[in-house]
């Protein structure tokens, strides 16, 4: 397979990385275009055999999938330059807000496409991404994205107008979870932990409920009241979650920032 990438910045470049590492192309497959020179160059460290093209034109037309990975106030003027090209590879856009009905008016309206959501974990090949397919895309195009996404973690097929709330959830949510982090070493080091080991101990703890979560398959209330004495010191710790509003203020982050996806849709 040969693999298209416009727009070389961290996303794009950890989706490139992660289907090499998978054995989805060979570095000599892969083209690159971006109006940043040393983007492109920070991604041929990769490989002396990645390509790098002097227009996105010149992508579109050696790729079989071509990853939109450029800002979505630069999608439009990009694609609509596409839409004079003659080839017909699979566009994965990576641009939050931006709809498959936008996507594809700009590239003419027959270009096949398919719309994602990845997030920033995919850098460490840990990412958590959903995808849509557009009017042209076929099971093959989607069996493709899945691979491309899924070589960088988890990837789910869900209805378009669900990726807002993918882009709530799991798109914003590694923010989330970093105030959660440095609440808890915040609170580690109130108790007299030193800073960096009260850090260590709040990441690794995230990092390692997250895996019980994933590999048993358990409810996450399950594995909660799995560590939950009567009278214990966990239950008093969750009293004062529940008091402070814990919970509901996720739930609220999780609606507010899909509020504000459509939002940006919209303009």
């Amino acid at each position: 397979m040969k693999i298209g990438l416009i727009g070389c910045g961290k996303m794009g470049g950890a989706l490139l990385r992660g289907a090499l590492k998978a054995g989805l192309a060979e570095a000599r497959g892969v083209i690159l275009y971006d109006k940043v020179p040393a983007a492109v160059a920070a991604l041929q460290e990769v490989s002396a055999e990645v390509q790098v093209a002097q227009s996105p034109t010149e992508v579109a037309e050696n790729a079989d999938v071509v990853i939109l990975a450029v800002k979505p106030q630069d999608m439009k003027p990009l694609l609509e330059g596409l839409s004079q090209s003659d080839s017909a590879p699979l566009y994965l856009s990576i641009a939050a807000g931006l709809t498959l009905a936008q996507l594809e008016g700009w590239l003419g309206g027959k270009a096949r496409v398919v719309r994602s959501m990845p997030n920033t974990p995919a850098l460490l090949l840990a990412g958590a991404s959903a995808y849509s397919r557009g009017a042209q895309a076929t099971d093959e195009d989607l069996a493709l994205a899945k691979a491309v996404l899924g070589a960088v973690g988890s990837a789910q097929e869900v209805p378009e107008n669900l990726l807002d709330a993918v882009t709530g959830l799991s798109g914003s949510g590694p923010a989330y979870v970093y105030t959660v982090i440095e609440a808890l070493a915040d609170g580690g080091v109130l108790m007299g932990l030193p800073r960096a080991t009260a850090l260590q101990l709040a990441a690794q703890t995230v990092a390692g409920a997250a895996q019980m979560v994933l590999e048993t398959g358990k409810h996450p209330g399950v594995l909660r009241d799995e560590v939950t004495s009567p009278g214990g010191t966990t239950i008093a710790g969750l009293e004062q979650l529940e008091a402070q509003g814990l919970r509901n203020a996720l739930i609220q982050a999780v609606r507010k920032a899909t509020e504000r996806s459509k939002e940006l849709a919209a303009r």
